[in-house]
Parts: C-alpha cells; sequence; structure tokens
C-alpha cells in the first residue's frame, strides 16, 4: 500500500526465511520509516487506530538494491513496484541450525548513514519429525475475518498486547513444536490472507503470547490487487505448496478455521501431497447448518484420501488426538487444558454476530 513520499527515513523490513538442504530463502521490503506506537496493554483506542493506519499506508520504496552477506559471499536482490525484495541462494552444505544474516541497503544510499537489518532463517534440526501450517485469523488470534467490518473495528481499537489469542493455542502449538520427545523442534510456518503491512503486529502476537515463531507467508495488498482482496484460496494454496516442496521429507499438520475456505483449501493439499498431511484441525468459528454439512462431506474426502480432518472447538481436543498420534507428550494435554481454562478466565473480546455453539452432531469423529 503506498503512501505519501514525504514518510521517514529508508528502513529494511526483513522477514524471518527458511532453509532446506539445497536452498535458504529470504524475504522483505524497503520502505520508508513511519513513527511507531509500541504495544501495551493500556494503549488508547485512538493510538491503536493511528498505529494500524501507519502500519497500512506503507511508502515503499522501487528498484532499491539489497545486499545479504552469508557465508563470506554478497548477494544482491533489487525491490519490486511495492518494495519487495527476495534472496534464493543456493546451499553446498546444509544449514546445521537456524542463522542470523545481516543485510544492508546499497542503494538508495541514506544521508544519515548505512541501513542495516538482521534477519533470522527457519533451519528445521535433523530431530523435527514434522511439520505444523497455521492459518492465524480466528485460528491462532481473534480478528472476525468473516465480518470485514468487525474485524477492521477489532484491529483498530486494539493491538498486540491487548488482542487476545484462542484459549489453549500456546500451550497447543508449544507441544508440537517440541513433539513428543519435547526437543524435537518441530517447524511451525504461518500462512494468513492478510497483508504484509501487519507483519511486525503478528510477530508481537506470536512473542508476547509465548506462540512458537516461525516463517511468516502473508499477503500483497497493493494496488494492483486492491480488486482479488478476497481471493484467500490462490494465495493460500500457493504459499502451502512451496513450504511443502521446500521440505519434502516432513509431513505437515494443518491448522485453520471453518469461516473461510481452510477446509476446502486444506482437502486440495491433501489430494496434491499424498500421504504428507498427518492431521487436518479446523477451528469451529461460523455458524450454520449447511456449512457444518459441507465441513463433515471435506472430512469424509480426507479420510477417504488416507488423512483426517477434526472440527474442533478447542485446542485440548486437539491435543488429545495429536497425544493419541503419539506426536506429543501425553503429559502435554494437562498443560493445554489448564491454560485453555486460565485464558478463559481473561476478559474476551466480542463474538462474531454469526457464530453460535457447534452442534455435537456436526462435529467428524475421527479419534
Amino acid at each position: 500500500m503506498r503512501g505519501s513520499p514525504r514518510a521517514g527515513r529508508l528502513m529494511l523490513m526483513p522477514y524471518t526465511g527458511y532453509a532446506n538442504d539445497s536452498r535458504l530463502v529470504m524475504r522483505g521490503r524497503v520502505i520508508r520509516e513511519r513513527k511507531a506506537t509500541q504495544a501495551e496493554p493500556h494503549t488508547s483506542a485512538w493510538r491503536n487506530f493511528v498505529a494500524l493506519v501507519r502500519l497500512l499506508n506503507s511508502a515503499e520504496v522501487a528498484s532499491a538494491k539489497v545486499c545479504a552477506h552469508f557465508r563470506s559471499r554478497d548477494y544482491e536482490a533489487v525491490s519490486n513496484r511495492e518494495g519487495y525484495f527476495e534472496f534464493n541462494i543456493e546451499l553446498n552444505r546444509r544449514l546445521e541450525r537456524e542463522v542470523d544474516i545481516d543485510l544492508q541497503l546499497v542503494a538508495p544510499r541514506a544521508a544519515d548513514g548505512p541501513i542495516i537489518a538482521r534477519v533470522s532463517a527457519c533451519v528445521p534440526p535433523v530431530s523435527a519429525r514434522f511439520g505444523v501450517i497455521s492459518d492465524i485469523d480466528d485460528t491462532i488470534v481473534w480478528t472476525h475475518v468473516g465480518n470485514r467490518r468487525r474485524m477492521l473495528w477489532t484491529l483498530a481499537r486494539s493491538n498486540a498486547a491487548t488482542r487476545k489469542p484462542l484459549d489453549g493455542v500456546a500451550a497447543l502449538y508449544r507441544a508440537l513444536h517440541d513433539g513428543v520427545a519435547g526437543d524435537e523442534g518441530n517447524p511451525v510456518f504461518y500462512v494468513s490472507s492478510g497483508p504484509w503491512n501487519l507483519y511486525p503486529a503478528v510477530l508481537d502476537f506470536l512473542r508476547i503470547n509465548g506462540i512458537p515463531r516461525g516463517p511468516v507467508f502473508m499477503k500483497d495488498w497493493g494496488r494492483h490487487t486492491f480488486y482479488q482482496w478476497r481471493d484467500h484460496g490462490t494465495h493460500k494454496l500457493s504459499s502451502i505448496r512451496e513450504i511443502m516442496s521446500t521440505f519434502a521429507h516432513l509431513p505437515f499438520i494443518l491448522i485453520g478455521d471453518s469461516g473461510e475456505q481452510d477446509p476446502e483449501i486444506y482437502r486440495e493439499v491433501v489430494r496434491e501431497f499424498p500421504g504428507r498431511i498427518a492431521s487436518i484441525y479446523i477451528r469451529s468459528v461460523s455458524a450454520g447448518a449447511a456449512r457444518y454439512a459441507e465441513i463433515a462431506r471435506i472430512a469424509d474426502q480426507v479420510r477417504a484420501d488416507g488423512s483426517d480432518l477434526l472440527l474442533v472447538t478447542d485446542s485440548e481436543r486437539a491435543a488429545v488426538h495429536e497425544a493419541l498420534a503419539g506426536r506429543i507428550n501425553a503429559d502435554r494435554v494437562g498443560q493445554v487444558k489448564l491454560d485453555e481454562e486460565a485464558e478463559k478466565r481473561l476478559p474476551s473480546p466480542p463474538a462474531p454476530a454469526t457464530v453460535d455453539p457447534v452442534p455435537e452432531a456436526a462435529i467428524p469423529d475421527n479419534n
């Protein structure tokens, strides 16, 4: 999203990268800095709104040259018209652990000194037994994405410190990251149709709530895509294909919600990557018997293709299923339950007007 050319100094906004045995991918954006508002619990609604406007009203820098210094070599990338750049580096030997890489803006040069940033790259350890791909909106945090007006209101009046995660999410994702052995380091990837402008807020939310960090795949909401903003499926499916193709040795757990297209997208992933999807969890956030019936039909199709899809109302049910499958330690189920109970006592945001309790008969029982 293009803002005023009179915005502040140049800055690099790197996004968490990732690497397999042969390839390192790093992405980011060159923009002009705007005054930031730190996410705090008692920040006023007006300051939250101003901070959101500043995030969305970015001033991109096209044709900027960015240099990455890695393994005693320099690599160069050039930003596109929306300010995005990408490094795709071939590896002659495997990275053994997560790495931090320095980036520098080569051109245009800033009058007040060099512009430098550091980017982390996720490298799944050899101990990793599976990966996790998770949606963000209404899957780990309440945003009411199914109701655009309510979603914008929620974003505008809150910040990363005040937005409420769905109950038990942090404990469940930590259990999945740790695995049954407790130190497996199973990677977690986040795929969202939200704009890249909100990336800093996503990182803050993960950090504040103790949710495992990992590469985030968001969407370019530039002018050229303005009329495609409701097309969630194409972006999400493309991102998931990239993750699964990059880490072809790992099975994956997919987590999403019932509000939009996640069940349909994940069904397609099961078909395209047979034998690679260990489980699918769909959080129930939308009402209507027709939608529940459709998800039940998708669950039957997924089961016929050798995987399973569970429509769940809480994190505990997903944790129980994962413990029975031998992918997390059974002791972690109790922690997920305790966290859910504690988080339910916290103030909750208003639920979307379309949400009703899920009828038990509508939930596929794949145990």
